[in-house]
């Protein structure tokens, strides 16, 4: 009937994720939160230039140990992104003692500041609440729309299976000791987009083997129709991952971070396509 019973696997698969986000849990309340970047937490960026190649790791070790901030090469650039936590107000001189400790990295290889920008924390509350309007606004339309087109039981799966790959991928983020930065909201609105993309193609699969397979049970009709998506849902996964790796791999720090949420969200979004989004979906369409 199919080749291979996924729904088998359906509640190790939760319990897997229960473990990685309950980690991830922990982790928030061990480190004291999320680590911001200068985006949310308020702070400065300046962008410097070198005019010969500097040892970046160099750089960032003395950034790090000097001003708890964080260093990004520009790709093909003799140039730097450092973000500080300091703002201009607080530290006098706060681009000439920055660069007086680039200079102890190499004397001879002085740096000059090409741009410094100040970001406030009144701004960066504002971020984040226009980017959880976003999101909420964002999945009521979702559930609206996937009700109507569907039924109340795959808008249900739809949402939480969004839910799950955000989850995951903050506690990834946690569990890394990575920074929550601008860029990071950005690749999770597409890691989303990506996701609900998948969830939907399978979903479309189901109802149309609900209509023609009467006689089967809603448990078999799912397994058949992932397994007739499969092919296609691999390929396009294991496509852009290959992209996306190349990006992490080559793409320099600027991208890095980016380019990791993006991989995440692939591996997890597919993953909660099979085993989170259906499973949920079944749940709630038996009781309907």
């Amino acid at each position: 009937m199919y080749k291979y019973n996924f729904l088998k696997y359906s509640v190790p698969s939760v319990l897997l994720t229960l473990v990685i986000i309950g980690a991830g849990i922990v982790g928030y309340v061990t480190k004291g939160g999320f680590k911001y970047s200068v985006d949310f937490a308020g702070g400065t960026e300046l962008r410097v230039r070198f005019q010969k190649p500097i040892d970046t790791e160099a750089v960032k070790k003395i950034v790090h140990d000097d001003w708890q901030g964080t260093v990004y090469s520009v790709v093909g650039s003799p140039e730097l992104i450092i973000r500080v936590h300091q703002a201009p107000d607080q530290v006098a001189n706060l681009d000439k003692q920055l660069l007086a400790s680039l200079d102890r990295v190499s004397p001879d290889n002085p740096a000059e500041v090409l741009q410094i920008m100040s970001i406030s924390r009144t701004i960066s509350d504002n971020l984040w609440a226009e980017w959880l309007k976003a999101i909420i606004i964002a999945l009521a339309l979702l559930t609206l729309y996937l009700s109507i087109s569907f039924k109340f039981a795959f808008a249900l799966g739809a949402v939480i299976a969004l839910a799950h790959d955000a989850l995951i991928v903050l506690a990834c983020f946690i569990l890394l000791d990575k920074e929550i930065s601008i860029d990071f909201i950005g690749a999770i609105m597409a890691v989303l987009g990506y996701s609900i993309n998948d969830t939907i193609i399978v979903f479309s699969r189901i109802r149309h083997n609900m209509k023609k397979l009467h006689s089967e049970s809603l448990y078999d009709i799912v397994n058949i129709s992932v397994n007739e998506r499969l092919r296609r849902t691999i390929l396009t996964s294991f496509a852009t991952a290959l992209v996306v790796l190349s990006m992490f791999i080559f793409g320099g720090d600027t991208i890095r971070d980016f380019s990791l949420v993006i991989l995440l969200g692939i591996i997890f979004g597919t993953f909660s396509s099979i085993y989170i989004a259906s499973p949920i979906m079944m749940l709630f369409m038996k009781k309907n």
